[in-house]
């Protein structure tokens, strides 16, 4: 039985003449965690781009749960359950944290939006002693949590995030990738961009790698952090 909630066909996305993605494959089954990985500039926010419809690839085919959503905007995919957690977090700076989080349900008409705040709140619970401060007075740590609880909020099963862990502290990295792996024991599949590849390796179920636009190498993840090719080019050893 189809297990697939997202694949990507034959994929390519071009800057002007510029080719950023040739030919893109990828295969996410329901409730895992697939990491992204590769250097900077390879692609990989450009493909999440692609995925969130900020940019339209021109060619090939995007299927959510088995169907084609190639053409369909930023707010359609929201509503279909894809969510992204973007680079630089991309928060309302003057707003509150609690109007952030809000904001994270504009799309939603039902009476549970109350309900999923106490669920963030509890998740992070910074956020809860803050929820009245404007986001841009937050650390960096509690902007990521901000991010995160905001995608959360539009009820996603599946889960973009790019660059978790730029610019963080060791232990909030921790914290945050903690509830990256809570979310996939309770069923949100996660699809992580990552440009520290260990740390992506060693929570993700599978792992693909970019190069210059191209998907180089992929499989299961604990296979590839002991790959010798990976570890010279990502992990330095």
């Amino acid at each position: 039985m189809e297990n697939s909630i997202l694949k990507i066909e034959d994929l390519s996305f071009s800057y002007h003449q510029i080719i950023a993605l040739k030919n893109i494959n990828i295969d996410i089954k329901k409730g895992e965690i697939v990491s992204l990985i590769g250097a900077n500039g390879a692609g990989k926010t450009t493909l999440l781009k692609v995925l969130s419809a900020i940019e339209t690839q021109q060619k090939g085919k995007i299927l959510y749960k088995g169907d084609d959503i190639s053409k369909s905007d930023s707010a359609k995919r929201v509503k279909l359950g894809i969510a992204q957690v973007p680079e630089g977090r991309g928060l309302f700076d003057i707003l509150s944290v609690e109007d952030n989080l809000l904001l994270g349900a504009y799309l939603r008409n039902d009476d549970e939006i109350e309900k999923d705040m106490f669920e963030i709140y509890e998740l992070f619970p910074v956020l809860k002693e803050k929820k009245e401060h404007y986001a841009g007075t937050l650390s960096g740590g509690q902007q990521q949590m901000l991010s995160v609880g905001r995608a959360l909020m539009s009820r996603p099963d599946l889960l973009l995030l790019d660059e978790p862990s730029m610019g963080l502290a060791p232990i909030i990295v921790e914290d945050i990738f903690e509830v990256l792996e809570n979310l996939r024991d309770k069923g949100t599949t996660v699809f992580l961009v990552e440009q520290n590849a260990y740390l992506a390796l060693s929570i993700s179920d599978r792992a693909y790698v970019l190069e210059n636009g191209e998907i180089v190498m992929s499989g299961d993840s604990k296979e590839l952090i002991d790959d010798h090719r990976v570890k010279e080019a990502y992990l330095g050893m």
